[in-house]
């Protein structure tokens, strides 16, 4: 049998898992354990080989439900200064790729969910997902019938425990271009995909009349991949331009695609690769969580989040985003999370959990 863990300890055996881009199955198989040791009902989808979902459950009913996401980006052990597995606490400092982002939050969440039904608490649900940082691909996955209706959806998303009540939504669009081939030392008897494209990724990051929301800023777009050539003596005649576009109340995928075209200024075809909604949660809906969390101002991420997916798949579940982790750590090199913020975390969701279940 398992026993209790702090969150913090938890959070270091998760980074200490290699769950960059992928193999996310470890993580969840850990967290499966220490789930149905506290009496949790756990089913772990793996859909496809070595990366799976999880879903806990716990009573008849399940007014709350606990998110976050397994997988991590990838980190390049050439340029960090130590371990990306490292799982270590050095200076007050959770350090190892996904410490922020967030295996401090999923650990924070699990043990909150163990320790309330170990402690006679029910009416709980933990969804961990696999793929978040790839467009929310494991949360898209998980079979509508393994999921209970949530009133509550509480994502464990880095936010120095500071109450998230909404995020952006996001279109990640390509652009295709299409030119003519020639040799590539008569460039003059081609035309050049690539330059198109290049020209347009240039308007496109310079653009700055994009919508804006009180309350989650601006849309932005960043120009993310380009891939163009078969090799150095061809003209290329054809290129491809990826576009990450975070969108705000008042703007819509449409929308933003419209203006991307529009300022490409060549003639492209489109590809929508992931369209996801925004987050926007009525704080009226919510204050009573929000106290319990450490209230506070509500705040708005840039980030998107498996909320996008979730909220629906609940029945419309009012969002929170609060997580233990550092927003400024997701994705850099050296990543690390605050150590005093991850036990505090678990607290803070045991007083949701006792409040609402």
């Amino acid at each position: 049998m398992t026993t209790s863990v702090n969150a913090l300890d938890l959070a270091g055996e998760l980074v200490r898992l290699d769950t960059r881009g992928g193999g996310e199955r470890v993580a969840a198989d850990l967290l499966a354990d220490r789930l149905e040791d506290a009496g949790l009902v756990v089913a772990v989808h793996e859909t496809r080989p070595g990366r799976a979902n999880l879903v806990a459950h716990h009573g008849d009913a399940t007014p709350v439900t606990l998110t976050g996401h397994l997988d991590t980006v990838p980190a390049d052990e050439t340029v960090w200064s130590f371990d990306p597995l490292a799982g270590d606490v050095v200076d007050g400092r959770l350090r190892g790729r996904g410490a922020s982002d967030m295996k401090a939050g999923v650990a924070a969440a699990v043990v909150a969910a163990a320790e309330h039904v170990r402690g006679g608490g029910t009416g709980v649900q933990v969804v961990l997902t696999f793929g978040e940082e790839t467009g929310c691909e494991g949360a898209r996955e998980i079979p509508a019938d393994a999921l209970r209706p949530s009133g509550t959806l509480l994502v464990a998303e880095p936010t120095n425990n500071r109450v998230v009540l909404g995020h952006k939504g996001v279109l990640w669009l390509v652009l295709h271009a299409t030119g003519i081939p020639a040799h590539g030392s008569r460039p003059d008897l081609g035309h050049n995909a690539l330059v198109d494209l290049a020209r347009a990724a240039v308007r496109i990051h310079e653009h700055d009349a994009w919508p804006t929301s009180p309350t989650h800023g601006a849309t932005t777009a960043n120009v993310g991949m380009m891939r163009a050539g078969v090799q150095p003596n061809v003209v290329p005649d054809r290129a491809a331009l990826t576009v990450d576009l975070r969108l705000v109340p008042g703007d819509t995928a449409d929308a933003a695609e419209a203006t991307v075209v529009d300022l490409a200024g060549v003639d492209v075809e489109t590809e929508r690769l992931v369209e996801l909604p925004l987050i926007d949660t009525d704080p009226g809906r919510v204050a009573r969580a929000v106290e319990l969390l450490g209230g506070g101002e509500p705040r708005y991420a840039t980030y998107f989040t498996d909320a996008s997916v979730l909220a629906g798949a609940l029945g419309g579940a009012d969002t929170i985003v609060c997580g233990p982790g550092e927003p400024d750590q997701c994705h850099v090199t050296d990543e690390w999370a605050p150590a005093d913020l991850v036990d505090p975390a678990a607290e803070a969701y045991r007083r949701v959990l006792a409040e609402y279940t």
